[in-house]
């Protein structure tokens, strides 16, 4: 059995493994689909090794020095994370707009205080597209280890020195936290994914092999099958493992069952070993700390400002400068303050806080001043402006957690002790109008009842298939739709519905200019038609006719014309960064109104045919000849369909009739 002492050669080379697993995963390379799982592989590495460490001073002296432990620790990590961080901070200076220039230094705050994982818990999950604008977003797993880092020395500490007690602690924390890590899953992937508790069970699998390994009733012979076997499924779960809500689950059982399988033969003399302690594996392995620092920050910054990359070559020259970055980290940086034997530990201590004060002063400053807005020209601060003002107060939202629209997100708006007369229901322009809508309640002091669900039409009768959604979310979609028409039985108060949309979308079945290639394709068992406008006119018309026989006045909401090829962040970026010119600017951010209405037709055939009240909003956005995404130097477009906050509340003046009671 192996044992958790000495350096271990093959280990860097699985670091190797791990690190390009990652590296590659993130920079898009095809066939590496369960690259991320190079994480699970250095959380049983950190595991084995750390408690390794402990584990023989425990037994051998009866106590820790967790003075020298957390000395060793800080010495390791803290140098070379810091300038990244500083280097971030620099570059984002230079090229991040301020709402994410904002974002990227409450992330430098989250991972200097070791609670990244925390924080991006709390916002979006890992795999959403959303995530490649996050710069330290790679972090969460280096506060991951520094979490068990805290907790470790305190799990032996209450364990006392009694061998039985802490053998069988550590296995019950493994299967407990295991076990509880399965259902979170697919109750709360996020959870699962980020939070140290739900990734216990993978560091603790080391930490069990280090200790195991110590027991002569766990001594055995070993062959070179073991190390096949665990490579073989290491690298199975590299290659053949999906990104996506069901990780890690487990799936995470196999990159860890194969490491522990790795490192269990790790010398015993064989094929596998020997491949992973020659020289490259090894000399990869030393930097893949350093590696795995900056190559995150290099994917997302340069992406940033450029971009997709043009190619493979591309794609492969930022890697390489991933690896000259760190191996110069780890050269001049790590090596040095690790060897250095002057500094001691009031040297590493003072230094590591000193350090810390002052990131968490400069980013503390970026993130007060919501991201140093300003530092880029007049008109590219138009479109920043639009980009960052696409954030609602939903402090008003919940999930129902009873009545008839129990387990669906519903936002009351207008005064809060009156019962809502008005149901508002749609997909995300409803989000979109949110502002707008709030605040025509609340100058109106009458109640009303937001519903909403992202590129779910509402309309009865319709199921879809989206490309830019997943199975789940498709049904869930048809799911919700459903029990909004049984609610209209429960609340026979709702006496006006609103219908909000984006319109042509399901009309057309795609999307138009910059997301042009989304699609979606609906369907019905109550209704049949040759071309998807006309079953999305049929089941429009069928929504509106339901809702009226019950002597409810329906309004449906004129889409806003779609200004195709303008998308608020991406001309923003564009101007900050000097590659298009204002005049360019301009011409992306206005559509000629002759080719807006066609793109729009099929949608208002069916609207004008639906027997709805018809609220209108062109007259907002367009002339006779244009329609603009700018109006008095203020964006009204977050994107080429969805409106500002700023433009939501602009024309709510259209609801006025309906908040009023005007219309009856």
């Amino acid at each position: 059995m192996s044992q958790p002492h000495a350096h271990r050669a093959e280990i860097d080379g699985l670091r190797a493994i791990a690190v390009l697993a990652v590296v590659f995963y993130h920079f898009g390379l095809p066939g590496v689909s369960g690259g991320f799982v190079g994480v699970d592989v250095f959380f049983v590495i950190s595991g084995f090794l750390i408690g390794g460490i402990l584990w023989r001073e425990k037994i051998a002296t009866g106590k820790l020095g967790l003075g020298k432990f957390y000395l060793r620790r800080i010495k390791r990590l803290a140098p070379a994370y810091v300038v990244m961080a500083i280097a971030v901070l620099v570059v984002g200076w230079l090229v991040l707009l301020p709402n994410d220039y904002r974002e990227t230094a409450k992330g430098v705050i989250a991972a200097t205080v070791y609670l990244s994982n925390v924080l991006f818990f709390r916002q979006s999950g890992y795999f959403d597209g959303a995530a490649e604008e996050k710069v330290l977003l790679h972090t969460w797993s280096l506060s991951v280890e520094e979490q068990f880092y805290l907790f470790l020395p305190l799990v032996f500490l209450f364990l006392g020195r009694s061998r039985p007690a802490m053998l069988w602690g550590f296995t019950a924390l493994f299967l407990l936290s295991l076990i509880s890590s399965l259902p979170m899953t697919e109750r709360s992937q996020p959870a699962a994914f980020y939070l140290f508790p739900f990734r216990a069970w993978e560091l603790l699998a080391g930490v069990l092999l280090a200790v195991w390994a110590t027991e002569k009733c766990f001594e055995y012979r070993v062959n070179a099958g073991v190390s096949y076997a665990g490579l073989a499924i290491t690298l199975g779960a590299v290659f053949l493992i999906q990104p996506g809500a069901h990780f890690p689950g487990w799936q995470a059982i196999f990159p860890v069952l194969g490491t522990v399988m790795l490192i269990a033969n790790g010398q015993h003399d064989n094929l596998v070993n020997r491949v992973l302690s020659m020289r490259v594996p090894v000399a990869i392995g030393l930097i893949s700390y350093s590696l795995y620092l900056w190559h995150w920050p290099v994917l997302t910054l340069t992406t940033y400002v450029r971009g997709a990359y043009a190619g493979p070559g591309e794609v492969a020259l930022w890697i390489a400068i991933s690896g000259v970055l760190a191996t110069a980290s780890w050269a001049v940086i790590e090596q040095p303050v690790r060897k250095a034997k002057s500094l001691g530990g009031p040297a590493v201590l003072g230094g590591a806080v000193v350090a810390s004060v002052l990131l968490l002063g400069v980013a503390g400053y970026v993130f007060r001043a919501e991201g140093v807005a300003g530092r880029f020209g007049p008109q590219a601060n138009i479109h920043i402006a639009a980009t960052g003002d696409f954030l609602q107060d939903f402090s008003r939202c919940r999930t129902a957690n009873e009545g008839p629209f129990e387990g669906l997100d519903v936002c009351p708006i207008g005064p809060e002790d009156t019962p809502p007369r008005m149901l508002i229901w749609g997909d995300s322009h409803v989000r979109a109008m949110y502002e707008g809508l709030a605040q025509i309640a609340d100058e109106s002091d009458r109640a009303a009842l937001v519903i909403w669900r992202a590129g779910c039409a509402p309309a009865f009768d319709l199921q879809k298939q989206e490309s830019a959604a997943t199975a789940a979310q498709d049904a869930a979609c048809t799911a919700a739709n459903a029990q909004i028409r049984e609610a209209f039985a429960e609340m026979p108060e709702i006496s006006d519905v609103v219908l909000i949309g984006r319109w042509s979308y399901y009309a057309t079945g795609k999307g138009t200019g910059i997301d042009a290639h989304n699609t979606i394709t609906l369907a019905s068992d109550r209704f049949d038609a040759p071309a998807q406008a006309d079953l999305f006119a049929g089941a429009l018309r069928a929504t509106v006719q339901e809702i009226s026989y019950t002597d409810r006045f329906v309004h449906i909401l004129e889409q806003p014309p779609e200004i195709a090829f303008y998308s608020a962040p991406k001309v923003a970026r564009a101007l900050a960064h000097g590659q298009i010119t204002p005049d360019e600017g301009t011409r992306r951010s206005a559509i000629g109104r002759a080719d807006a209405e066609r793109r729009a037709k099929p949608a208002q055939t069916a609207i004008a045919e639906s027997g709805a009240n018809l609220l209108l909003t062109w007259g907002a956005f367009c002339d006779a000849f244009l329609c603009e995404a700018i109006h008095l130097g203020v964006g009204q477009y977050f994107d080429n369909n969805h409106l500002t906050n700023a433009a939501a509340r602009r024309i709510r003046g259209v609801f006025h009739p309906l908040f009023n009671a005007e219309h009856r």
